[in-house]
């Protein structure tokens, strides 16, 4: 399995099978992402929460690459009423696809659509590929039970924001990644704009002091998991 982050939320994955999952592709007015999403393909998009930045160019994917969403409820109907193919879950829900299980996460934020109407809740997600489970938090704050998300679902890598003002900041991420454990920390949600400006090496510094992994991606980079 592959994981390549674009910068903010999104990031791709690429199963030992080759089908490609896309997770908030927020690409083409990112200022951060070195690709633009006439680059990407989909076969599934996890849509995380309505946010603009996060919805992003999902649209446009879906019909060049005829990708399936997968989304909240109240997020689906929304995505189906545009004409897309979305299979409708909620938080705490599991289910098995082509590329393996998929499983909704609480999070703590708001979402509302571009058009400003009522999109469900907002969502993390775990997907459990080729043996491993990655933990993508969307945008959140700090909340206890990502301790038991942890407990409950054993993360191997856990994507979460650092970049403060409307998700978590550093000093609320290190205490995240010591509730939930994961084997490796990737941190997201950060330098997009100016308002979520922050340090990846710092938090990388502060998890290493409680030896702890943490994997520092560049925008666009492509790693093996």
């Amino acid at each position: 399995m592959k994981l390549r982050y674009f910068s903010h939320s999104a990031c791709q994955i690429t199963t030992n099978s080759g089908l490609k999952i896309l997770i908030d592709p927020f690409l083409d007015n990112n200022p951060t992402s070195p690709v633009k999403s006439a680059d990407v393909d989909a076969d599934f998009i996890v849509l995380t929460h309505a946010h603009g930045d996060h919805i992003g160019d999902s649209f446009a994917i879906a019909k060049r690459c005829n990708s399936k969403f997968i989304a909240v409820f109240e997020l689906a109907n929304y995505i189906e009423s545009k004409g897309f193919n979305a299979h409708p879950m909620h938080i705490g829900g599991s289910r098995a696809f082509e590329f393996g299980k998929l499983k909704f996460t609480m999070a703590m934020h708001g979402t509302v659509t571009p058009e400003g109407s009522y999109a469900g809740l907002a969502a993390g997600v775990i997907l459990s590929i080729d043996g491993k489970n990655l933990y993508h938090t969307g945008d959140t704050g700090l909340f206890y039970d990502m301790k038991l998300i942890g407990e409950m679902n054993p993360i191997d890598y856990m994507l979460l924001p650092i970049g403060d003002n409307f998700t978590m900041g550093i000093d609320d991420a290190v205490k995240a990644v010591e509730l939930a454990n994961p084997k490796c920390a990737i941190p997201i949600h950060y330098n997009t704009f100016p308002v979520i400006e922050s340090d990846p090496m710092e938090f990388k510094k502060r998890l290493e002091k409680l030896n702890r992994k943490c994997i520092v991606l560049n925008f666009g980079q492509e790693i093996e998991l």
